[in-house]
């Protein structure tokens, strides 16, 4: 039986199609008919917002003149880190010169001074006072005229009176209590004694 020439020029030209077909399919990674549908499956977003700081965009609520949103332009306010990071220092913050350790001077502690011991035709007086930063805070006898009641009478009245004298006065310039010249004559020649002390 003998072959058509049309039948093997049919079969020839199918074959080499199919060959071409076959080496484009190895070829190409996917099919273009399967690119042509992925693409009109997914358009283009062309309506997508730019990711926030991309491209220069400034950031919500950022201040005008930082793209960044990192504060006023030209670094951090006046006085503060040039580059806006962190806070200005505090005035009077730490120890400086002047700063005092952040606590009150030390106040001096009180002391006591008696007086010379001074005669009187009544008996012996002696003064004594408490300082304080250099100021009488109270002032009293250390010895005092006594032998018989009424002698014991105006000096228990006498004392204390020159005693709130000498506070108020600051001094031994006080006057004499009534009743009492020779004991407010001694205590005060005392007192003058123990300021001397006190100053000396």
């Amino acid at each position: 039986m003998r072959k058509h020439p049309i039948r093997r020029i049919v079969l020839g030209s199918a074959a080499t199609v199919s060959g071409v077909v076959l080496l484009l399919a190895l070829k190409m990674p996917y099919a273009p008919w399967e690119a042509e549908r992925t693409s009109a499956a997914q358009p283009p977003a062309a309506g997508a917002p730019a990711a926030p700081g991309a491209g220069g965009a400034a950031s919500p609520g950022a201040p005008a003149g930082d793209p960044a949103g990192g504060g006023p332009a030209g670094g951090g306010p006046a006085g503060g880190d040039p580059a806006g990071g962190g806070e200005a220092a505090a005035p009077g913050g730490g120890q400086g010169a002047g700063g005092g350790g952040g606590g009150a001077p030390a106040q001096e502690a009180p002391r006591t001074v008696t007086g010379d011991l001074v005669t009187t035709e009544y008996g012996p007086v002696q003064a004594r006072i408490t300082l304080t930063g250099g100021k009488i805070t109270a002032a009293d006898a250390a010895q005092a005229p006594s032998g018989n009641p009424q002698t014991e009478s105006i000096t228990a009245r006498a004392v204390p009176e020159l005693g709130k004298k000498a506070v108020q006065a600051q001094s031994a310039e006080i006057d004499t209590v009534s009743g009492a010249t020779f004991t407010s004559e001694g205590y005060k020649k005392s007192l003058q004694s123990a300021l001397d002390k006190a100053g000396g």
